[in-house]
């Protein structure tokens, strides 16, 4: 498990900000500070781009216990998974250089969750992150986002979504996991089906 040190040191920090009422409402703001360490680096002396996707968990999984979804995820043997996302680079994290992970809940649509992640240094957004994640049974089959809001208390949905999400969920979806999605170079991808 890639940062699994950093995970069980958010998890620590979570469930004591937890138990010390250090909570979250379910569309407040996450954030979480963390430093770039040599294991983060690629080859040119930045934070890799492959990296962030990681601390972007570490942020969810932050937000998900001091909110109290994790408990109710947990009770119910949910799991949620990114089904898209797209992130854009602005600026590069160095060795040593502190940041914050800022991660909060833009809203839901009626299959799945959108999480705005932000590195942010000195009050500038360097890196963010759009993700969209759908809530699946461990014993098979999916929860509604209205199922999961009513589990975990969300009574008012977040803000609602801007109409470029909708586009970009279009724009970058796959077919369905049990549709034919055939591997064709050069060529135009046919789109969503």
């Amino acid at each position: 498990m890639h940062l699994i040190f950093r995970t069980l040191l958010v998890m620590r920090a979570a469930r004591r900000g937890l138990a010390r009422g250090k909570t979250l409402g379910h569309h407040d703001v996450g954030r979480i500070r963390l430093r770039t360490l040599l294991t983060d680096l690629d080859i040119l002396r930045h934070m890799n781009n492959g990296v962030y996707l990681s601390i972007f968990d570490l942020g969810r999984l932050d937000l998900m216990i001091r909110s109290g979804m994790w408990a109710v995820m947990e009770k119910n043997g949910w799991y949620a998974v990114v089904v898209n996302q797209t992130v854009s680079y602005r600026r590069s994290l160095t060795l040593g250089q502190r940041f914050t992970v800022e991660t909060r809940i833009i809203g839901t649509d009626e299959e799945a969750g959108y999480i705005e992640h932000r590195i942010v240094v000195d009050g500038q957004v360097y890196t963010r992150a759009l993700m969209r994640a759908r809530f699946i049974r461990r014993s098979g089959g999916t929860v509604t986002p209205a199922e999961f809001m009513a589990a975990t208390g969300m009574t008012e949905a977040a803000e609602s979504l801007p109409e470029w999400i909708a586009d970009w969920r279009d724009a970058v979806a796959l077919p369905r996991s049990r549709a034919d999605a055939p591997s064709t170079w050069p060529g135009d991808w046919p789109g969503p089906a």
